[in-house]
């Protein structure tokens, strides 16, 4: 697969997402929402959100494979993971609790590092002075750590919801199957990984220079809001057409998931 392909599969994520704006934009708010409501739970609602993360990435293809074939996603694409043969679902299930004991063991690999300073840090008005600001105001050692950790296993889970769902693949052969697509076209992802960046550096650049000259710097931060989430909706769209290019889909669905 030539790397160019990489920032295709940007162009076709926003080319689907602005033909049907607000149907992947509810989308992305139901999942943002049940995130939130999940998460209230403490660490029972966090490994709970984990377990479902693969699923719930696998709702945002089949939103996308049903937009390719001409229909309206539905918010019961998060459900149609589940509602597959139950050798498939039993698979993802299997799959979501694979990444989340994962995703628990690499936050407290990196809490051992790095003495949990990024997870300890003090909340909006606990502190104390300008010592304590300046230390919160050091570059973010730990968020850096974590994504370096989350690399991984991302690539590991990466193609793997999918081929489990579409190709009946096990759990364990979906993420080797999954390492072995993202190696061997490492430079798609690669150009993927850039086109996206490239994206969002040339937003806060437009956007700061267009309200630099109305002589509202200020506003830029509050575009940046709505911003972030049509990209983040348009990545989670996006992963359909990186799974497409990497395997062969069943045909005859419709686009029914």
């Amino acid at each position: 697969m030539p790397a160019r392909q990489g920032a295709l599969w940007v162009r076709q994520a926003f080319r689907v997402f602005f033909r049907q704006p607000l149907a992947f934009s509810a989308l992305f708010f139901l999942f943002v929402i049940a995130v939130f409501l999940l998460l209230m739970l403490s660490y029972v609602g966090m490994v709970v959100m984990l377990t479902l993360l693969p699923a719930a990435t696998l709702g945002f293809m089949i939103a996308t494979r049903q937009s390719e074939a001409g229909r309206f996603p539905l918010p019961n694409v998060f459900l149609q993971p589940f509602r597959g043969p139950g050798e498939r679902t039993r698979g993802l299930i299997q799959l979501g609790a694979g990444y989340a004991v994962a995703s628990v063991l690499l936050m407290g690999l990196a809490d051992l590092i790095d003495g949990s300073s990024f997870t300890e840090l003090p909340g909006p008005g606990v502190l104390g002075g300008a010592e304590e600001t300046a230390e919160v105001a050091q570059p973010p050692g730990g968020l850096l750590l974590r994504l370096l950790l989350a690399l991984p296993l991302s690539i590991a889970f990466w193609h793997a919801p999918a081929l489990v769902h579409w190709g009946g693949v096990s759990p364990g052969k979906s993420v080797f199957f999954s390492l072995v697509a993202c190696w061997r076209n490492r430079g798609a992802f690669l150009v993927y990984g850039l086109t996206w960046a490239a994206v969002v550096a040339l937003f806060a650049v437009m956007s700061t220079l267009v309200f630099s000259l109305l002589s509202t710097p200020q506003l830029a931060s509050l575009a940046a809001l709505p911003a972030a989430l049509m990209f983040s909706t348009v990545f989670y769209v996006s992963l359909y057409y990186t799974f497409a290019d990497c395997f062969e889909l069943p045909a005859g669905e419709g686009g029914q998931g």
